[in-house]
């Protein structure tokens, strides 16, 4: 079981190994919902990996001054009230689907990256620890889990597949990998499997190691596998170790994939038609999107994309590594770069969703680790003149879709600056308990290995009016 002829996915959980835990003594039953309560089956989070300016997209000051509200201006859209960025005309006409949350203060201690990232994917405060270590702050074992895969361990297993898939890639380049997106002090074996992809082929979604090398066929991996159970039956009877069970699990995981023709079909884009893939764009987050789509209809409980920048053409224009992180140049950037792609790719995802009657069962929410300054000028670009916008953790807007949730509204308001939260402030543990709730999910109570109870998010409330 050892050679090389057959490969165990370093997505189905040894990639985040290092990041967790086995799993504790037990853990809570999967959630009972309430009787005549429609809950989602699915939830796709898209975040925008480096921090999406509010300002420039949803949440739009035209009566500011100059030196905040920027060179964009905002549209009508097909919801009465809701208003977008000009240079989001696609999703435009699908906003009666959507809730914008204005008023989320996402506040941390370093008004950064790994914090803000961890907070948003947790709804956990970061720590004293993200401020002492700064970048070298990467997941640790007894961190709070990642919204998904909570839902992933509330949920019956799938049949082929795991409860949660992340794409394109894993936030953010080694060393520095990003807290908060793994299953970490709940175990291991919850934690997504991530899938890669490249901007330069992006019609290449492909689970990792979901074939079979050399000689081997299914019937031959079978086969050693039912010889592997036999010999460690003895063994197995001695030892009760939560570490050798869990890898039991992975095994039977990376198993059923391999064996599974659902595992590939899911993630094989010949499958949809030109139009459809023209639609979405033909781009790395366009077409993770897509196979996004097409593991809600598979039935996986949660995605993840996780926004691809492209260090090479950005990076420079932008001073940023390739995505959000709009240090410089932020209005080129977005209306040249960066806003066409999102536009065209989450409008068809709407738009595809809707029109195949699964958006009333799908929870689609866009998210990032932090808004932008209001006030345009970042010292590290140039300040003024460098048209950059800083990080800014004070402010930011969520936005969710379907799911139960009723469109074409907005919750909440910032103010005149768009600073601080001033209507209705909310937290991104209330968003992640929102998600729970549109996934049925009301019992937040997990065990520690000592069979102690303790909840998973304290101190939050779902945003029921948004339903």
């Amino acid at each position: 079981m050892q050679r090389r002829q057959f490969l165990v996915a370093s997505g189905i959980g040894f990639a985040g190994m290092s990041f967790g835990k086995p799993a504790a003594v037990q853990s809570a039953p999967p959630t009972q919902t309430a009787p005549g309560r429609k809950t989602a089956k699915s939830t796709i989070l898209f975040f925008l990996c480096g921090g999406a300016s509010h300002l420039d997209m949803w949440d739009m000051k035209p009566h500011a001054p100059s030196n905040y509200r920027g060179t964009f201006s905002p549209i009508q859209t097909s919801a009465p009230g809701v208003q977008l960025c000009e240079h989001l005309p696609m999703l435009a006409k699908q906003a009666h689907h959507l809730a914008l949350i204005n008023s989320v203060g996402a506040t941390v201690n370093t008004n950064d990256h790994h914090a803000g990232y961890y907070y948003n994917l947790t709804g956990h405060i970061p720590d004293q620890s993200f401020i002492t270590l700064g970048n070298n702050r990467t997941p640790m074992p007894d961190d709070w889990p990642y919204m998904g895969s909570v839902v992933a361990s509330r949920r019956p297993s799938h049949k082929s597949l795991p409860n949660a898939i992340s794409l394109p890639h894993m936030p953010s380049r080694a060393p520095y990998t990003r807290p908060g997106q793994f299953a970490a002090r709940i175990g291991v074996e919850h934690d997504p499997m991530y899938i890669q992809g490249t901007r330069e082929e992006p019609l290449k979604l492909r689970g990792p190691a979901m074939s079979l090398e050399g000689d081997v066929t299914a019937d031959r991996l079978t086969e050693r596998m039912s010889l592997l159970k036999q010999l460690d039956t003895a063994r197995r009877n001695f030892d009760g170790f939560a570490e050798i069970n869990t890898m039991n699990r992975h095994q039977e995981r990376a198993l059923s994939l391999l064996l599974s023709s659902e595992s590939t079909s899911a993630f094989d884009l010949e499958q949809e038609s030109q139009a459809t893939m023209e639609r979405y764009g033909k781009t790395i987050n366009g077409m993770s999107l897509l196979v996004a789509r097409r593991l809600v209809e598979a039935q996986v409980p949660f995605i993840t994309v996780f926004w691809k920048g492209d260090l090479n053409k950005l990076g420079k224009k932008c001073k940023s590594a390739g995505s959000w992180d709009t240090h410089g140049n932020n209005f080129n950037c977005l209306k040249q770069n960066l806003l066409p792609e999102f536009d065209r790719a989450y409008s068809a995802l709407i738009e595809d969703l809707a029109n195949r009657g699964l958006l009333d069962e799908t929870l689609v929410m866009v998210t990032s680790e932090m808004g932008r300054k209001p006030k345009i000028g970042d010292p590290r670009s140039g300040g003024i003149s460098g048209a950059g916008r800083d990080h800014w953790t004070h402010c930011l807007t969520d936005v969710l879709a379907g799911g139960g949730i009723k469109g074409g509204q907005t919750f909440g308001a910032s103010d005149r600056y768009g600073e601080y939260p001033l209507n209705s402030p909310v937290t991104p543990a209330d968003v992640t308990h929102t998600v729970y709730h549109a996934m049925g999910i009301d019992d937040l109570i997990a065990y520690d290995k000592l069979e102690r109870p303790y909840h998973l998010l304290d101190d939050s409330k779902p945003l029921t009016a948004l339903f």
